[in-house]
């Protein structure tokens, strides 16, 4: 089974607002660039839509890490959020209906192709990849800006 690294990462102009996602995805040394933007959103879900894209990219499956900075989206792994919320048909401790139902199914859709690991890391700090991809979401997000200032 090939490794995988994806970096990924979302942003939001306003929350919500229009958003943007990235991911880096690095296989042997090799690295690939995805990113886009949603003209309504919020910067949980361009965090979550980082992490489908960049595992959607892959042509087979693999031992992917994840690396982001969204606690959101890591900890829902790793602190067995996700399990617990489909035992208790998508709803959260309190007895609240998940949020982003649409895109957490996604992501499980996602993941089952794969081996697949969270690692968080401290966003705009000293990661080289994730700060990659704060700029590929940013950019993103100012190029639908630029393009939708003349249609509206």
């Amino acid at each position: 089974m090939k490794k995988v690294d994806i970096f990924t990462d979302g942003a939001c102009s306003g929350n919500p607002g229009v958003g943007g996602w990235a991911a880096v995805l690095v296989f042997n040394g090799i690295k690939k660039e995805i990113s886009g933007y949603d003209k309504q959103t919020t910067n949980n879900r361009m965090e979550m839509f980082a992490v489908i894209m960049g595992l959607r990219a892959l042509k087979e499956p693999c031992e992917v890490v994840v690396t982001t900075d969204s606690a959101y989206v890591a900890d829902a792994f790793k602190k067995g959020w996700v399990e617990s919320w489909q035992k208790n048909n998508w709803r959260t401790a309190n007895k609240d209906e998940v949020k982003n139902i649409d895109l957490w199914r996604a992501l499980l859709y996602e993941i089952k192709r794969h081996k697949v690991s969270f690692v968080r890391v401290k966003g705009h700090a000293d990661n080289e990849l994730n700060n990659r991809c704060d700029f590929l979401a940013t950019t993103a997000i100012s190029e639908f800006l630029k393009l939708s200032d003349g249609i509206n």
